[in-house]
Formats: C-alpha cells, structure tokens, sequence
C-alpha cells in the first residue's frame, strides 16, 4: 500500500525490474521525459548507473498497480567530482518523472517523492536531498518546494544546461 495523491489515487513504489527495462527506454524517449530529463542516451546512462549501483534505489512509481513513471536515488558521489562545492556531504541526490501523460499534473509525483524521502532517510545515512531542476521548469521547481527543497544556487550542467540546484534536510 502506497500513499494517496491530491485526488486520493494509491500512489506506490516498488523495485525495478529487468522487464521495465522497455517501458523506461520508452518514457526516457517520451518529449515530456526528454524535454526536462535532456538526451535519453544521457538520461539512459544515469538510469543504468542507478540501476547498477547495489546502494542506490531505483523506484517504478504506480498508481492503482499501473506503473506511470521513475524515481531513484543515489549517493552523489557516483555522479563524480564535477558537482558543485555546495553540495554538502552525505547527500543523496533525487530524481523522478511521470512517464504516462495522463497521470501528470495530479501530485502522482509529490506522493512518490514523499515515500522515497522516506525510504532514503530511513535507509541511508543520507544528511540531505539534492535534486537539480531546469530553471526553465518551474512547475517541477514549485512541486520540490512543496517537498520540503530549498533553493541554494543555480549550477551549469554541462550536459542539460542551468539549474536549481535544491536541497532537503534530513529531518532532526
């Protein structure tokens, strides 16, 4: 049993499996997917680090039992050293998407992103979230805000371009 969205859908995460596999390369080549999430090959490569890395969590988001989109988290350190000096240690850096047009814009997002916060701070010694947002995308900007992410600084990602760079405390 998951959690309930705005308009009361059972929202819950489970584990990816090798058979999703597909339908990720399809919502990573969806234009919604691609136009916050940039280049699917690149986005295809950051999916299968997550996938491959035994400490990260890799989370297929359904609602009612239908899988509509991603959601992972990892150590940032996996993402290398071209981080920005900000970034405090021990954060865990955050990601999703709603891969299925229909169940955008209905908070299936935020009741995903409430479970994995939950599983990362109790599963992890994470000290913070992190997730980097388009500064083109607000709405998504607006949603981490509403998770409880701060803004800290803008950062240029050499391959998707300016953005927010936004954190999460771990809860005292």
């Amino acid at each position: 049993m998951g959690s309930p969205s705005d308009s009361g859908e059972d929202v819950a995460l489970r584990p990816v499996t090798p058979s999703d596999w597909p339908m990720l390369l399809n919502w990573l080549h969806g234009p919604a997917v691609k136009r916050w999430w940039g280049n699917p090959s690149a986005a295809e490569a950051e999916v299968r680090i997550v996938l491959e890395t035994p400490s990260a969590i890799g989370r297929i988001i359904e609602v009612s039992g239908k899988p509509v989109g991603y959601a992972h988290a990892i150590d940032a350190v996996y993402w290398g050293e071209n981080l920005p000096d900000v970034l405090p240690p021990w954060t865990w850096d955050v990601d999703l998407f709603i891969g299925e047009a229909e169940f955008r814009g209905r908070n299936i997002g935020g009741a995903a992103l409430d479970q994995l916060t939950a599983e990362v701070f109790g599963s992890t010694l994470a000290m913070a979230l992190s997730v980097f947002v388009s500064v083109r995308n607000e709405a998504a900007v607006r949603a981490y805000e509403r998770a409880g992410f701060q803004w800290v600084t803008v950062w240029e990602d050499p391959i998707v371009g300016p953005e927010w760079l936004m954190l999460r405390q771990r809860p005292s």
